[in-house]
């Protein structure tokens, strides 16, 4: 059988011809390729893929190397309709330069080359792994040639060209085993890329991982155990779990750590510790780490979960050091001292609740102290808060010094402190302690410079001698301290029953009067202000009343001056402003846009330097007009600090607000003084009016107001009117509004709507009609 070689003018084979393509045009001449046999594809076209073969993702690529142009024919007849696209090369240098830079499926290798020999060509391939398909053709071929092909690494040898069948089995044979090979390898890349990812996630989890063997060894940890604990890895694979978790946890780690149920009966968000590396490896105990551990049994057979399908465990931990610090810093807080770092009232109050239980239980007795600072106000006013709070954490650390083990010094509030003894044996014994912080607290305190002096007051309470329960205790001490306090000196004193009565009523009433202003127990009542031509009702007067929970409804009289002793009466002035004037407000949405409002300002609020700003701050918060209130003052108010009153009442009136002295003609004004002020109304003071019929004196005090009040041109109002004859006498005398109890007492805010609605109160009664009043007359603020 003769073959057509491609040769050069010389007559050698061509050896330039580095690549030949079967797209190249048919030709006849000797360097052309002879005609393709008859297929599906078009004369002179490239010979590309027809159809994708079943499996592979791309056309299928051949390489020829063959330097006879007849056997090039013969390999693109064979392979013909297998959709295969063909290239060639003369060469084996050309096919290995081919193979370097391209992806060819099948080699197609002709066993003698010009310029190498088949061999040397699938050792190169071999060598560099290049990755094809060999299968080597002869026409004329030894068994040695075959095994040494096979043996280097060729995956089929072909005796010859021509046998088209024969070839194109082996073709696709070798197709088929690259097919399979393709598949597997992408098999295994998705296989290896899952695994990389998992590892990722794995190992990238804020939370650590592990796995234990059947006797609680470690076979895995993830990456987070090196910055979570600080151990390597591999120290710890081979490990018991319990050397990994705090001893005073191992048992409740032998229940959660090394898991054995699985499902919802398996351990989940256990806490317990885990030792740590990051104190360095001394510092085990010191440097736990809280974690939240959750586990799992694991079986070879989910459905026979006893021990010899046991496997391990599986389990994750989460570092929840944060939020257990947290959390402690959030009690700490709650039940102590920030400045002072000392326990807080909750605190005192819980140990004192323990220590009484103890001492009920043991027959033995306690004592606790009430310490008042004396001098404090003054040094915290002249020298600023900050002197004052580093005075109050000296006197904090002084005490600390004089405690006995077991003993509780508390911060109550304030320059307050008390300290628990929860064991003592006599009288004596609490005396010389109580002399001890006499001594320690009258000694001066050197503070940035300052040399300051503070001397304290102490209230004792034994039990059960003053009190069985903590409550009681406590207030007797305080009683017992405001007793050694109200003398003017430092000194201590014992709780007695004959402590005046009086004095404790109103310790109590002023700490329970504390209480009231944060819990909804205060109230704003409001009395009417009639008209005296019609009828109607004009404005109404806000008044405070206290709904005490023991003792029911009390009277300002009972409490405005324990407000004004503990510095409560700001406080309580603001908030009985606030609420009043919303209760306007809603009023006037209801149809009373006329009403105005009266409230009363206490000289504290007078003297405040931003008084202006927040009691503007106040109406106009509510959506109210100025022009809608009238603030009234006490005459001895205004004649306080006139000098700094007249500017501020001078605005207020400017803007609308209406200025009224109330209780007019029980100070020592003068219608001098009354000329400086933006005065609108004078208030008759309801003492000229008890028995005016009877006390000559009573009506020339009220004919003189009332004709000051003309000379003025301001509105003259009677206060406290509660008969018919004294309705008649204030018309006589031409007065413009009255109130009293003859037309209403002060009534919730609720029950102003009723008398609202009424439109006009009754100017007229019988001459004998009085209303009766209580024991005690109402005072009004």
């Amino acid at each position: 059988m003769s073959k057509k070689r491609d040769l050069d003018v010389h007559g050698r084979p061509e050896q330039g011809t580095d690549e030949v393509r079967s797209s190249a045009a048919p030709s006849e001449s000797r360097d052309s390729y002879p005609p393709l046999m008859p297929g599906p594809h078009a004369a002179g076209q490239p010979l590309r893929a027809s159809a994708r073969p079943i499996g592979n993702e791309g056309a299928v690529r051949i390489l020829v190397a063959t330097e006879w142009s007849d056997e090039r024919a013969r390999a693109a007849n064979a392979v013909d309709g297998l959709g295969v696209s063909l290239e060639y090369a003369v060469t084996g240098r050309s096919a290995l330069a081919k193979l370097r830079i391209d992806q060819f499926d099948v080699l197609l290798l002709d066993l003698t080359l010009p310029d190498m020999s088949a061999h040397e060509v699938i050792e190169t391939i071999a060598r560099e792994v290049l990755n094809t398909k060999i299968i080597v053709l002869a026409e004329d071929a030894h068994f040695d040639d075959a095994k040494r092909a096979l043996r280097g690494g060729a995956n089929d040898f072909v005796k010859g060209w021509s046998e088209r069948e024969v070839l194109r089995r082996a073709v696709t044979e070798a197709l088929g085993e690259r097919e399979r090979e393709r598949r597997q390898s992408k098999q295994e890349r998705t296989l290896r890329d899952s695994e990389e990812l998992h590892r990722f996630m794995v190992n990238a989890s804020p939370e650590l991982v592990y796995m234990l063997d059947q006797e609680g060894k470690f076979t895995f940890l993830n990456d987070r155990i090196v910055s979570l604990l600080g151990f390597p890895r591999d120290e710890l694979i081979g490990k018991h779990y319990t050397d990994l978790v705090h001893h005073d946890d191992r048992e409740i780690a032998r229940f959660a750590f090394d898991e054995r149920r699985t499902g919802a009966r398996s351990s989940r968000n256990v806490e317990l510790r885990l030792n740590s590396l990051r104190g360095g490896r001394r510092h085990l105990d010191t440097a736990a780490v809280f974690v939240e551990l959750t586990s799992t049994g694991l079986y070879s057979d989910v459905s026979h979960r006893s021990s010899e399908y046991f496997l391990g465990t599986f389990g994750t931990a989460r570092d929840v050091t944060e939020r257990k610090r947290a959390d402690e810093v959030i009690n700490f807080q709650a039940y102590h001292d920030l400045l002072t770092q000392l326990p807080n009232r909750a605190l005192l109050k819980d140990r004192l609740s323990v220590a009484v239980t103890h001492a009920e239980r043991n027959q033995r007795r306690l004592a606790l102290m009430f310490l008042d600072l004396n001098r404090f106000k003054l040094v915290n006013d002249s020298l600023g808060h900050s002197m004052g709070d580093q005075l109050l954490k000296s006197v904090a650390r002084r005490l600390q010094g004089v405690i006995r083990k077991g003993d509780t010094v508390a911060r109550f509030g304030g320059d307050e402190f008390t300290l628990l003894l929860p064991e003592v044996r006599t009288h004596e014994d609490v005396a010389a302690i109580a002399r001890k912080i006499l001594d320690i607290l009258t000694q001066p305190f050197l503070i940035d410079g300052h040399e300051l002096y503070v001397g304290v007051s102490i209230g004792i309470a034994l039990y059960p001698d003053a009190g069985d329960t903590a409550e009681s205790l406590i207030q007797n001490a305080d009683i017992a301290m405001y007793n050694i306090k109200g003398r003017g000196q430092n000194g201590y004193q014992f709780f007695s029953q004959e402590m005046n009565e009086r004095f404790s009523t109103r310790v109590s009433m002023e700490r329970e009067l504390r209480v009231a202003l944060g819990s909804e127990q205060l109230r704003v009542h409001y009395q009417p202000l009639v008209r005296m031509h019609d009828g109607t009702i004009a404005g109404v007067e806000a008044m405070v009343r206290w709904q005490h929970p023991r003792l029911g409804l009390i009277e300002p009289a009972d409490f405005l001056s324990i407000a004004d002793d503990a510095g409560l009466m700001l406080t309580l002035d603001a908030w009985v402003q606030g609420t009043a004037c919303r209760e306007l407000k809603r009023w006037s949405e209801q149809g009373y846009d006329q009403l105005n409002l009266a409230i009363n300002v206490t000289a504290g609020q007078l003297e405040q330097e931003d008084f202006l700003e927040r009691f503007l701050a106040t109406v106009e918060g509510a959506g109210l007009g100025p022009e809608r209130i009238r603030i009234e003052l006490k005459e001895s108010t205004i004649t306080k600090d006139i000098e700094q009153v007249i500017p501020r009442l001078q605005a207020l009136s400017q803007l609308g607000v209406g200025i009224a002295i109330d209780d007019f003609g029980t100070g020592y004004g003068s219608i001098a003084l009354l000329q400086r002020l933006p005065i609108d109304v004078i208030k008759i003071d309801r003492a000229f009016l008890s028995d005016f019929h009877n006390d000559e004196a009573a009506n020339r005090v009220i004919d003189a107001i009332i004709g000051m009040g003309t000379a003025l041109g301001v509105t003259l109002v009677a206060e406290g009117v509660e008969s018919a004859r004294q309705l008649r006498y204030l018309q006589h005398k031409g007065l413009e509004e009255v109130q009293g109890y003859y037309f209403s007492r002060a009534v919730p805010a609720e029950d102003i709507c009723d008398l609202l609605e009424r439109g006009r109160l009754p100017l007229a009664a019988p001459p004998d009609e009085t209303v009766e009043l209580d024991p005690e007359r109402e005072a009004e603020h």
